[in-house]
């Protein structure tokens, strides 16, 4: 029958199979400590519109509702210098994203800037001064239909982005702050959808 196996041969399969899934579940790098569990928000303040914030199955779904409405999502735990990585994938409509720096101002933009009508992804968004500087690479490097992975440095005021395993970008901000929670930007106005996973984070601690 096509559906026997024999007892031997299920004993040689099934620690290859727990080798798999081992693999599978491992996809945060080394030395960062995940902040996102893959199955709810745990970790995170309590959105004022759940609907938009979707976490299943190792994924973290970000879509406006039917009134397209906007907000940030924030960490509960706050950080001075850390290296926070994660990984993004675009959706439909106008994707415009990002990753707060410790506040609600300073900004590592993904996707399209709503004021320059073009894709700003690890690039800087200041209030008072928009993009400062533009990463660099970045249109060679994206992923327009696939994951992406974004990894941010912020050490004191400087910010330093790499987009897919390339350094793109490096800026001192004026406006950044010592200490603060990390933010995830649903842009209201607009009918759009990202996806998040293997969301990580490690503190750096000073030399003292």
């Amino acid at each position: 029958m096509i559906y026997t196996m024999n007892i031997m041969t299920t004993k040689r399969l099934i620690p290859l199979f727990l080798m798999v899934a081992a693999a599978a579940c491992s996809s945060v790098q080394p030395g960062l400590t995940p902040i996102f569990n893959g199955r709810d928000l745990t970790g995170w303040k309590t959105p004022r519109y759940p609907e938009c914030w979707i976490a299943k199955g190792g994924i973290l779904t970000v879509t406006n509702n039917a009134e397209r409405k906007g907000e940030n999502l924030n960490t509960v735990k706050s950080y001075r210098d850390f290296v926070c990585q994660v990984d993004f994938k675009f959706g439909q409509g106008t994707v415009d994203s990002g990753i707060f720096m410790r506040n609600d101002r300073d900004q590592i933009q993904i996707g399209i800037s709503g004021s320059l009508k073009r894709d700003m992804t690890a690039s800087p968004y200041i209030p008072g001064k928009g993009y400062p500087v533009e990463a660099q690479g970045v249109k060679k490097l994206l992923n327009l239909d696939d994951w992406n992975t974004l990894r941010i440095r912020a050490v004191g005021k400087t910010y330093t982005t790499w987009l897919n395993g390339v350094e793109v970008m490096n800026y001192t901000s004026d406006s950044a702050i010592e200490e603060g929670p990390l933010g995830i930007q649903l842009h209201g106005g607009r009918k759009m959808t990202i996806q998040y996973r293997n969301m990580a984070v490690t503190e750096l601690i000073p030399d003292k």
